[in-house]
């Protein structure tokens, strides 16, 4: 059966890691994941991803996430997928909502690639709202 929401079986994936106390979670990989992750590396709330061949036949890529942790906490403590298959949800530069009064951010696909919701305003651009991050 397809996946009707990839990036948020990945985000969910993430989270059930974290509360597992995993060092590190499996996902498939698509253009739209890695993006995602750079700018969650960036912004230090993973160690980092690598990309991994995976069945016998190499025939599935996936990618292996890296969790973080400080002092025994999860460094990812809230994420959420905000524009979903059944309602998208797009802002505007002077729009983008503030998660945690700034502690957190919100991933926004814009139209220079994925970035935080900071370097969006940067570059004075909007876009769809993927996920906020706490």
């Amino acid at each position: 059966m397809a996946m009707t929401d990839p990036l948020g079986d990945m985000l969910t994936r993430i989270r059930n890691g974290q509360q597992a106390k995993k060092d590190s979670v499996l996902t498939p990989a698509s253009t739209l994941r890695v993006r995602v992750l750079d700018v969650l590396k960036r912004e230090g709330y993973i160690r980092g991803y690598s990309e991994e061949v995976l069945g016998t036949k190499g025939q599935h890529k996936g990618i292996r996430i890296e969790l973080k942790y400080f002092e025994g906490q999860p460094a990812i403590r809230h994420v959420a997928r905000v524009s979903k298959p059944g309602r998208r949800v797009y802002s505007g530069s002077k729009e983008l909502p503030v998660v945690r009064n700034g502690l957190g951010i919100t991933i926004v696909s814009t139209p220079r690639g994925v970035l935080s919701d900071a370097e969006a305003r940067e570059h004075n651009v909007g876009g769809e709202v993927l996920a906020e991050v706490f």
